[in-house]
């Protein structure tokens, strides 16, 4: 693998055109010489297709090239990152969610490092709440032996030395994370049974430890992640269900490795509500 090997970065959106622009616009920053924008709209209806079409001219100005790939509806999350794994010509692929910010502009060179380790599989960074004190969201994730999902670190504070150590996880989410093409291509990329939503990242990251691979956290690199905007509004009784269907499905699929793992305790993977503000109560996230 070349020393700085070319990357795509797939976003996918669906409305929360406010969210998408800060997303977008903050990822400008990026320092980083070979890199390219891969974006996928399922149907947004609330003008977020029409700003993406001016938003390409903006980003040539910046030397980035951007793709973009417009669906008539919400094919689902699965589906529609497999559409950009497909456009992508890096030999690497970051994933993004657009409710998250950019705030290290080094974040795509420090975690294509960690990939040119031959038995790294996917990376991903820090992410944290975008207000003060910038407490963290997500440091990497574990499963119970049960299957159950922990967000490792949530809420806890984002310069606590147990969280700042590079090490291997069970799993990421697909909020910001980043791997190689060629995985992809050999895995078929995201297992599309879990459209629209839900278990596609934490299944595809299993799917790569299958391959002998590792999943890498990374504190170096900081994200700030707007908690469940992608999500919001699927909280209606069949989607509540196929949530359900999905875990069911995961956790059938990965038994036998949840029982040969050394996850968490149960009791680890109680949900903590924390605080949340919406973009509109936020001032200008500090990028570095």
């Amino acid at each position: 693998m070349p020393a700085m090997p070319k990357i795509s970065v797939v976003i996918l959106s669906h409305n929360k055109i406010d969210y998408t622009r800060t997303c977008i616009h903050s990822l400008l920053s990026t320092d980083y010489p070979d890199w390219e924008l891969v974006i996928i709209d399922n149907g947004s209806t609330d003008g977020t297709a029409e700003w993406l079409k001016e938003f390409q001219e903006e980003a040539e100005n910046h030397n980035v090239h951007v793709q973009l790939i417009f669906n008539s509806g919400n094919i689902g999350c699965s589906t529609a990152r497999n559409q950009g794994i497909k456009a992508s010509t890096g030999e690497l692929i970051a994933f993004c969610d657009n409710d998250i910010a950019l705030r290290n502009r080094s974040w795509l060179k420090v975690m294509a490092e960690d990939l040119q380790a031959s038995d790294i599989g996917m990376v991903g960074p820090k992410l944290i709440y975008p207000f003060e004190p910038y407490d963290i969201q997500c440091a990497g994730a574990a499963v119970t032996k049960s299957g159950r999902i922990q967000f490792i670190g949530r809420g806890e504070k984002r310069n606590d030395l147990l969280y700042n150590v590079r090490k291997e996880v069970q799993c990421l989410i697909s909020a910001c994370c980043m791997t190689k093409k060629s995985i992809l291509d050999k895995l078929g990329g995201f297992d599309e049974i879990f459209n629209p939503v839900e278990y596609e990242d934490i299944d595809l990251c299993y799917r790569i430890r299958s391959q002998g691979f590792k999943i890498l956290y990374e504190p170096a690199v900081e994200m700030y992640h707007f908690e469940n905007v992608t999500t919001e509004g699927t909280e209606s009784l069949p989607n509540t269900y196929l949530i359900v269907k999905h875990s069911l499905i995961f956790k059938e699929r990965w038994k036998s490795m949840f029982e040969k793992e050394q996850g968490p305790p149960e009791k680890a993977a109680r949900w903590r509500h924390l605080p949340k503000r919406r973009l509109a109560d936020i001032g200008e996230l500090e990028v570095k």
